[in-house]
């Protein structure tokens, strides 16, 4: 018997009643996930994003039915008789500003879940410097404010997830404690196990109180330039068979855009492990921009750079507007630098940095035209204009 302030207990008493308080918190966060959680059908996810992004078909539905079929699986009620789902993980390959953070960034407003981006290139193995793996679940636990069940069920964005490929085939030379290490730690992320996760990121120390988290409900989406991929693409696209089958007509290739063919192969050849890759069953690419593609990311989109400096300056009563040929010099210059998409948000502020900063002090202005020459003589004078493209 356990003694109390007016009564007593039995330790099979506590055990029960423990089990009741434990069913009774486990039905409550399922109602209250059923509830918080904004489902949307993948052609609903789709025309969302394309508000935001321009453009990346094949990426948008790729994601937005893997991101469907994981929270199908959250709110599927588990029976012995009934069929699990597994996990849909998604890579993304594709140059950089393509739109690989902001579609994950979107969805993940969307649905209104937990969500955080965390960069591979500063995670090591245990032990060296730079960050451990759960140092990501400690983002993810810091976006959810610390609710372990809403974390549980968020959507983690691993970018740069090519920086820790592996550096050489022969692991015995030195120790590869950013590339292939780092890829073995990820494992046990992915694949859905109890990570003891230090609360404020950081090391692990024995003095320091840790939060177990499930990661078997977290969807994770990878980013990656993988810079270098297409000669891989091209020398496996362009082999012959020798004998009698080389006679066959070669499929035509699109060799503007190679990243349409890659394959889990691919990904080896590059450096992954194949138990990280098999960790990852949808393999996803994001087309390059091409010039109208870019125009339109510059006016269409619901927060594009056209219509934030146009809200800006209407903050100062001043009504903005661009002439078309101004538009078609920026994306000029950014096709020229080959930026992608954020190439045009440095090409506008080297425009418009001195139209910043005058017209708030002088009450007289209100409105302004940027047109074709005054871009043209704003953009000669600013210091991104001097560099060189290769």
């Amino acid at each position: 018997m356990v003694a109390g302030i007016s009564g007593h207990i039995c330790d099979s008493c506590i055990g029960q009643a423990h089990d009741i308080a434990r069913e009774e918190t486990s039905q409550k966060a399922t109602e209250n996930l059923e509830s918080s959680l904004t489902l949307l059908k993948p052609s609903e996810v789709k025309a969302h994003i394309e508000q935001y992004v321009i453009g990346q078909d094949e990426a948008k539905k790729i994601l937005s039915v893997a991101v469907y079929n994981h929270y199908k699986r959250l709110l599927q009620k588990v029976d012995e008789d009934e069929i699990e789902i597994e996990k849909s993980n998604v890579v993304l390959v594709g140059e950089t500003g393509t739109g690989k953070t902001l579609m994950a960034r979107t969805i993940a407003r969307i649905l209104n879940v937990p969500f955080c981006i965390a960069d591979a290139t500063i995670l090591t193995e245990a032990g060296y410097v730079g960050e451990d793996v759960e140092s990501i679940l400690s983002r993810l636990l810091q976006a959810a404010d610390y609710d372990v069940a809403a974390a549980e069920r968020g959507i983690v964005f691993i970018d740069e997830i090519d920086k820790i490929s592996r550096k050489s085939d022969n692991a015995s030379i030195t120790r590869d404690v950013s590339g292939e290490g780092v890829q073995q730690a990820l494992l046990k992320l992915l694949e859905g196990s109890i990570v003891n996760v230090p609360p404020q990121g950081g090391r692990k120390h024995p003095e320091q109180k840790l939060i177990s988290v499930n990661t078997r409900n977290i969807l994770f989406i990878c980013g990656g330039a993988f810079d270098g991929i297409e000669r891989i693409i091209t020398r496996r696209v362009k082999s012959k068979a020798i004998g009698f089958t080389s006679i066959k007509e070669d499929v035509a290739i699109d060799q503007g855009n190679l990243l349409q063919y890659i394959n889990p192969a691919d990904l080896r050849s590059f450096g992954l492990i194949p138990e990280l890759i098999g960790r990852f069953p949808i393999i996803s690419h994001l087309d390059p921009l091409d010039q109208s593609t870019l125009r339109r990311i510059l006016t269409e989109p619901k927060n594009s750079l056209v219509k934030q400096y146009i809200k800006l300056f209407e903050m100062d009563g001043v009504k903005l507007s661009f002439d078309k040929s101004a538009l078609d010099f920026i994306v000029d210059k950014a096709m020229e630098f080959k930026l992608g998409a954020r190439g045009l948000r440095s090409i506008c502020e080297a425009i418009m940095t001195d139209a910043m900063y005058e017209v708030p002090s002088d009450a007289k202005i209100k409105r302004l035209k940027i047109t074709l020459d005054y871009a043209k003589q704003k953009f000669d004078k600013s210091k991104i204009s001097q560099l060189k493209v290769a």
